[in-house]
């Protein structure tokens, strides 16, 4: 029995098939020996018959060998030495198995014993059908609860991989940018270092939750943009407008910054002309996300790259069915759009 659902179950079961017969011997004024003969006995084989093919014939001919025919040899086997048992027994004690009061009489009729052998024949039988279904049902329920475990377990692993390659991408891009500011011996660099100590703590810390507030993440692209506005001269051009209701809707952490990084990284963001455009809207149930830029003609790297790739991967696994994500690739501008049930 491989749980407590299990165990309740075989319970219930032999309470109703055995107790209760029991219990209408008491109210027709049985004896303690008769009962112990009449239900006592047949209660013990009936009993072996169950657990002998529960665990015993269906484990090993049928789930291990898958040797069925021998399978149904040796259920026939029990069957008739259980029966020839049970009629050993009615021959001995006839005077209280085979005795049976009519109503409103006090003469006993005497079955045959020829047929109560055909009787022990198909009471036997029924006991190993019952032990077979419940047995392949109760298995049936354990593996699928199983199967269901190493889903969820893939599915997190898949997860935790994929979110162990977006933060060391993005530290990497990070590191990259200080070290020009440094380069360059600029004035930001030690900005830049404070602002990145903030954005790393939110992913260490606050991204280990699988859900976080709209409004941490959304504070968290605005870090990152801060961040990445230090790289230059006279600062980033990037138009961010928030609307609707941007509070304690639960998202999934690192879930919108792969675009922000990717517009940075393949597109022009000292653009006056052509700033890189964020518009975010919300309610108690949606999020739509867009974000625009200007392609960098220069940068002949594959746009999107490991982070959008990622952010796709893991929008399947975290929102299935609940997301809606339009990529453009025109000429000259990269647009994301991502919808969300949230």
């Amino acid at each position: 029995m491989k749980s407590k659902k299990s165990l309740i179950i075989h319970l219930v079961f032999w309470l109703v098939t055995l107790i209760v017969p029991i219990i209408g011997a008491i109210n027709n004024d049985l004896g303690s020996y008769e009962i112990t003969v009449k239900y006592g006995y047949f209660a013990i084989i009936n009993l072996s018959i169950f657990y002998i093919n529960y665990t015993l014939l269906i484990p090993m001919l049928i789930q291990q060998k898958k040797r069925y025919g021998l399978y149904m040899l040796a259920i026939v086997l029990v069957i008739v030495i259980m029966a020839i048992i049970k009629t050993f027994l009615a021959a001995v004690y006839s005077n209280i198995i085979l005795s049976h009061h009519v109503a409103a009489s006090n003469v006993p009729f005497y079955e045959e014993l020829g047929t109560f052998a055909v009787q022990a024949i198909f009471t036997s039988g029924f006991f190993i059908v019952v032990s077979a279904l419940l047995k392949f049902a109760i298995d049936w329920v354990g593996n699928e609860k199983v199967q269901k475990n190493l889903v969820s377990e893939k599915r997190e692993m898949e997860l935790q991989f994929l979110k162990s390659q977006l933060n060391p991408h993005f530290l990497f891009n990070s590191l990259n940018n200080i070290y020009s500011l440094a380069y360059q011996k600029s004035d930001k660099t030690a900005d830049a270092i404070l602002k990145l100590s903030e954005i790393m703590r939110y992913m260490i810390y606050e991204s280990n939750d699988s859900w976080v507030a709209l409004s941490k993440e959304i504070d968290y692209v605005q870090s990152f943009i801060e961040l990445q506005k230090l790289r230059f001269k006279d600062g980033a051009s990037v138009e961010m407008t928030l609307q609707g209701e941007i509070d304690d809707q639960r998202i999934v952490p690192l879930i919108l910054i792969s675009f922000v990084e990717n517009a940075f990284k393949h597109g022009i963001a000292n653009d006056p002309e052509n700033p890189i455009k964020i518009n975010i809207i919300a309610n108690q149930k949606i999020l739509h996300f867009s974000i625009t830029n200007k392609k960098n003609t220069y940068n002949k790297d594959e746009m999107g790259g490991v982070g959008l790739n990622n952010v796709e991967r893991r929008l399947q696994l975290l929102y299935p069915d609940r997301y809606k994500l339009n990529i453009v690739n025109s000429a000259t501008h990269y647009t994301s759009e991502l919808m969300l049930d949230i």
